[in-house]
């Protein structure tokens, strides 16, 4: 049974393909609450973090502040990269329980993981398939702005600051050009779920 990786950079609309998908019936696995749930208290990576970052990264009721961890390392690559060293394998890990679990429950249908660092965390051995969602840095720029409200030098900054699209595509066995309408993308997400369907059926 399928296993889909869907993935995309900033402003590319991956959220809104994950969106259509589960309105088609599509179970979705969304790699951001994963990650936020392994670092609840009790969960597998609460304990390393606070090893890693002290204690001032704590809120007073003892959870991760997300508003003190992200100045530390988003200002400093080494630090970024003990936090992805933490965070990411577990991440892999619960995902891939997730999956199991749902499976052993019956689920038959091609699962979807919405993750957008899927290739840049080395999660592919979690999915059959890639789906690449990518936009035109124009349009990227305008629905960041839009949705956002972020300027567009800080959306250039982010695009810099990630996997292009050009080394995603490498991985993709689909790519969605996503720089038309709604509905147009709502309609190339449908065809694609029939063909996953197909292809899972068989």
């Amino acid at each position: 049974m399928l296993t889909i990786g869907l993935t995309g950079g900033i402003g590319s609309g991956k959220s809104t393909v994950a969106k259509f998908l589960a309105e088609l019936g599509a179970p979705i696995l969304d790699a951001d609450k994963v990650g936020h749930a392994i670092y609840q208290p009790g969960g597998p990576a609460y304990a390393d973090m606070i090893d890693a970052f002290g204690q001032g990264i704590l809120a007073p009721d003892g959870t991760i502040d997300r508003k003190k961890l992200g100045p530390i390392v988003f200002g400093d690559p080494a630090a970024l990269k003990r936090l992805n060293a933490i965070v990411h394998p577990k991440m892999f890990a619960r995902m891939g329980e997730m999956v199991a679990a749902m499976r052993a429950e019956g689920e038959r249908k091609p699962i979807v993981i919405e993750a957008a660092i899927l290739i840049e965390a080395n999660w592919q051995a979690l999915v059959d398939e890639i789906w690449l969602v990518v936009a035109s840095k124009e349009r990227v720029i305008e629905r960041v702005e839009r949705d956002r409200g972020m300027k567009p030098e800080q959306t250039e900054a982010r695009i810099r600051a990630q996997l292009s699209d050009d080394e995603r595509r490498r991985h993709a066995a689909v790519v969605m050009v996503n720089d038309g309408t709604l509905e147009q993308l709502r309609a190339a997400v449908a065809e694609l779920w029939r063909g996953a369907l197909e292809r899972n059926a068989a």
